[in-house]
């Protein structure tokens, strides 16, 4: 079994923790939760739809460090603040995912997250045998 860890690549925010953005492990990536952070690793407020596209724009950066794509995510898992948001960030959620290619899912509310943020996303990508 190989494992190949992700902790930099472009656009990748330079996270303040210690961790890695992605783990891959053979044709399967595991994806670190993701929140509205700059480049930089500073926290950006928006609304629960900013905040959701951008963390969703820097999960898409870790896939890209590890050579996968948005097409090869099968789980989304997403945690809000406010689960009051959900109808918000499904309206990005469909704009990023088109019908019939969307990953499963878990949506919950979270007491908190870091930063102060108001929704974070992980996820699992896998790749078939073929690499698509």
């Amino acid at each position: 079994m190989s494992r190949h860890f992700i902790s930099s690549g472009p656009g990748l925010p330079d996270w303040p923790s210690p961790i890695s953005q992605a783990v891959v492990v053979d044709r399967t990536c595991y994806l670190s939760g993701q929140l509205s952070l700059d480049e930089s690793g500073r926290y950006v407020p928006g609304t629960p739809a900013e905040e959701a596209r951008r963390a969703f724009g820097n999960l898409f950066a870790a896939l890209l460090a590890a050579d996968f794509g948005p097409q090869h995510l099968v789980f989304v898992d997403i945690a809000f603040t406010d689960i009051g948001a959900l109808a918000e960030v499904n309206k990005v959620y469909a704009e990023l995912f088109p019908e019939g290619r969307r990953p499963a899912r878990t949506v919950y509310e979270a007491a908190a997250l870091p930063f102060g943020g108001q929704v974070k996303v992980m996820g699992v990508a896998v790749k078939s045998a073929d690499g698509d």
